[in-house]
């Protein structure tokens, strides 16, 4: 069974950074792609962003240019670093892994959730 563990949210001013991070554990054959999901107070969760271990990158139009997602392949960890961000950049933050499973197909997992804050 595979399990993320998320961290770097927090309160930061318009204009300001935060840097996310994501870090999955246990076994499976191979990563199809990690990203990020977000979901503000109500409103449905929305697409972030994702990478692929070949370093294939989408991002939302309302995140591109300020948000920039990487990883580190041997480590199963992604980053999300968000940039210049806005009020309505406030959300709880997903972190999401694809894989392909050791109990046979696709598999998706979410992490717990981090809050970010972008508030002055």
């Amino acid at each position: 069974q595979v399990q993320l563990v998320e961290s770097g949210g927090g309160l930061a001013q318009p204009g300001g950074s935060l840097t996310l991070s994501c870090v999955a554990s246990g076994r499976f054959f191979s990563i199809y792609a990690m990203g990020w999901y977000r979901q503000a107070p109500g409103n449905q969760r929305e697409f972030v962003t994702y990478i692929t271990p070949e370093e294939e990158r989408h991002y939302a139009e309302s995140v591109r240019g300020r948000f920039t997602v990487s990883s580190d392949n041997a480590k199963n960890t992604v980053f999300l670093q968000m940039n210049s961000l806005k009020p309505e950049d406030t959300a709880v933050y997903y972190c999401y892994i694809d894989v392909d499973a050791i109990s046979g197909g696709r598999e998706t997992t979410w992490g717990q959730g981090t809050q970010v804050t972008v508030s002055s």
